[in-house]
């Protein structure tokens, strides 16, 4: 069976844009083509976050085709994820330095979808840090969407990063990757979706 864990970024929750997007485009496919989708709603901690996904992909997922796709900080997770299980990744303007591109962020802040709000510390960092993939080791397991325009992360440090991997980049856009309806296909191609 082909699975699929879309992990949202920092802020944002299941009700984000690309969440909604690709829920619909895996539910218009029919039965028999359809994955098993996953979009859990993921804690501030990183540590909490990262271990509930695999969790959930031990008690789910452990024997199927699996991909993660993460966006943002998600593509962080997504990382450490398919290097733990030797899965695929999708990542989407994906962070590759949360520990330091967080850092203005320090102290409480609101999740733009639930309004819940949450307190950044010191020691999400630390564990942000303790996640960190130094060098991934199946370049070809990779597929990497970024748009030159994101304001929030550096694209070329992405590129770099997942080097030797499947790369898409696009002039323009922003960190929301503003051509992610466009690039659903493609991705539930890399996942195996006929």
């Amino acid at each position: 069976m082909t699975t699929i864990v879309y992990l949202h970024g920092f802020r944002s929750s299941p009700a984000s844009a690309k969440a909604r997007q690709l829920r619909a485009a895996v539910d218009r496919l029919p039965a028999t083509r359809r994955p098993k989708l996953h979009i859990p709603a993921l804690t501030h901690a990183p540590l909490a976050a990262a271990a509930a996904v695999a969790q959930w992909v031990d008690a789910n997922a452990r024997n199927d085709d699996l991909t993660f796709v993460g966006s943002s900080l998600g593509g962080f997770y997504a990382t450490h994820l398919a290097e733990r299980y030797g899965a695929q990744a999708v990542l989407i303007n994906p962070a590759v330095h949360p520990a330091r591109d967080l850092a203005p962020w320090i102290g409480v802040q609101t999740n733009l979808y639930t309004g819940e709000a949450f307190e950044v510390t010191p020691a999400h960092f630390a564990e942000l840090e303790a996640l960190a993939v130094a060098r991934i080791a199946r370049p070809e397991r990779y597929f990497l969407l970024v748009e030159s325009g994101d304001e929030v992360l550096d694209y070329r440090e992405a590129v770099a990063h997942y080097g030797g991997g499947w790369q898409y980049v696009r002039g323009g856009g922003d960190h929301s990757f503003t051509d992610f309806a466009a690039q659903i296909p493609p991705i539930l191609r890399f996942a195996g979706v006929s």
